[in-house]
């Protein structure tokens, strides 16, 4: 376990993932709407390249000002272009954010005054982010069901778009082999917020047993 995590001792880390379209936002609400605190890799990656901070400030170095928007953020569609476009300047970007927002989360966590936190990171198992928790949650749907929902979600993405990002993330069998926890997402949202609950109970008292 890293360093950093291994000193805290009062917040056990429940890490959430799932592939695309399985509903990790919707089951990480149900838990922050029961006063578990989330620490959510998304929002924690748009801070870390907010303006005014050292990432922003290389990025604008490396890539030149066409990087930013007219108020000074950060042009994500067009960072995105290039990134993609050339396997190493996605190498360099990886190497300068991953460590900086592995460190943030590891920051927030140990901030955190509750007995468990939850951790949602979309890419938790392609990115080796299991270390920094104690057990790992998958969010699962069948893939057919991810396709009709995420191309419900996201109007301007067709089935191959969808289809492309799967291919990109872990398979369905790599979480679930990977999974301590898994939540059965293809039904309602009462049935998902019923699974939180009971898992919310369960991790309260795997907490408090530490």
């Amino acid at each position: 376990m890293d360093n950093a995590l291994s000193e805290k001792s009062k917040t056990f880390v429940v890490g959430l993932t799932g592939g695309i379209g399985s509903g990790k936002s919707a089951a990480t609400d149900a838990f922050a709407a029961l006063g578990v605190p989330v620490i959510d890799a998304d929002i924690v990656a748009r801070q870390v390249v907010e303006p005014g901070t050292a990432a922003l400030q290389k990025i604008t170095e490396h890539f030149g000002e066409g990087i930013l928007n007219d108020d000074g953020a950060l042009d994500r569609a067009a960072l995105r272009e290039k990134v993609f476009a050339d396997p190493a300047e996605k190498a360099w970007l990886n190497a300068l954010l991953h460590p900086t927002i592995r460190q943030q989360m590891l920051s927030e966590i140990n901030a955190v005054a509750y007995p468990y936190c939850i951790l949602s990171v979309p890419l938790l198992l392609e990115n080796n982010l299991t270390t920094m928790t104690d057990r790992v949650l998958v969010i699962d749907i069948p893939e057919s069901l991810q396709i009709s929902r995420a191309c419900a979600r996201d109007k301007q993405s067709n089935e191959a778009t969808i289809k492309r990002i799967m291919n990109a993330q872990a398979s369905r069998e790599t979480r679930l082999s990977a999974a301590d926890d898994i939540i059965d997402n293809s039904g309602s949202l009462a049935g998902l917020k019923e699974q939180v609950e009971s898992l919310h109970a369960r991790y309260l008292t795997i907490a408090q047993d530490l």
